[in-house]
């Protein structure tokens, strides 16, 4: 009987802690109070990279600073560029002032007119030529899509990069959204411009909110859902990564 007793008990102490480690790896979404865990993140979050290979001439921003929508965040050597855009510009007009010599001669019976419609089309192919080389001296320059701040800086100036090469992952801070799971029995009244108050845990404030969009479907193991909320009003204090507690007004 003791030996049995011993080996009941040994299996309980075995079974217990699992269970125990289980029960604390369990994501925590809500609370018995009602509150539901949020998670602040940006709208959009970009891998800024090159277009074009070249050598980075300029890349002034570094980790956690702040940029404004339109300011240059990269530059490159576009020396290279710059003169064969000139090149084919001299050869788009050389070929634009042929086809109006060609045409006047046309005029005059002195040439045929096939040699009229080769000057054209080399003329077309000389404009698409500065055209393709105009767009690429323009990706020579990238600027910030919006306002925000660098995630990360994954290149330095006077490195040469190729087309694709990331050079700083930027994140949007003005526009912030919360991400939630709630109950999928909520949907029976939680529609889009729900009020909620959100008091988030790095600055111990309190935010008004309101539900933005709610998932497309509801998750048949767990029975909830997906909510995305959006602040009211401008907080710059609050930063993507945040998190907190979210509770909803009387419903």
């Amino acid at each position: 009987m003791k030996f049995g007793s011993m080996v009941f008990c040994c299996a309980i102490a075995a079974f217990w802690p699992a269970q125990h480690a289980a029960a604390a790896d369990a994501p925590h979404t809500a609370a018995d109070d009602g509150r539901i865990r949020i998670q602040l993140v940006s709208r959009d979050e970009v891998e800024i990279s090159s277009q074009i290979a070249g050598k980075i001439a300029s890349l002034p921003l570094r980790d956690g600073d702040a940029f404004r929508a339109g300011q240059t965040l990269a530059s490159l050597d576009c020396a290279l560029y710059n003169a064969q855009l000139r090149k084919a510009q001299a050869e788009a007009e050389a070929a634009q002032q042929l086809v109006q010599v060609n045409t006047k001669l046309a005029q005059l019976h002195s040439v045929g007119e096939l040699e009229v419609t080769q000057a054209s089309g080399k003329a077309k192919a000389s404009a698409a030529e500065v055209a393709y080389m105009q767009a690429t001296v323009r990706n020579c320059t990238i600027a910030a899509p919006f306002a925000g701040r660098v995630v990360k800086r994954s290149a330095a100036p006077d490195q040469f990069v190729e087309p694709g090469k990331p050079l700083l992952t930027i994140v949007d801070t003005s526009h912030l959204e919360l991400k939630m799971i709630v109950p999928s029995r909520w949907l029976a009244w939680m529609k889009p411009g729900h009020p909620l108050s959100v008091r988030v845990d790095e600055v111990g404030k309190s935010y008004d909110a309101r539900v933005a969009r709610i998932g497309a479907r509801v998750d048949p193991v767990t029975q909830t859902v997906d909510v995305t909320a959006a602040l009211v009003g401008d907080m710059p204090e609050l930063l993507p990564g945040m998190s907190g507690w979210a509770t909803f007004a009387t419903h």
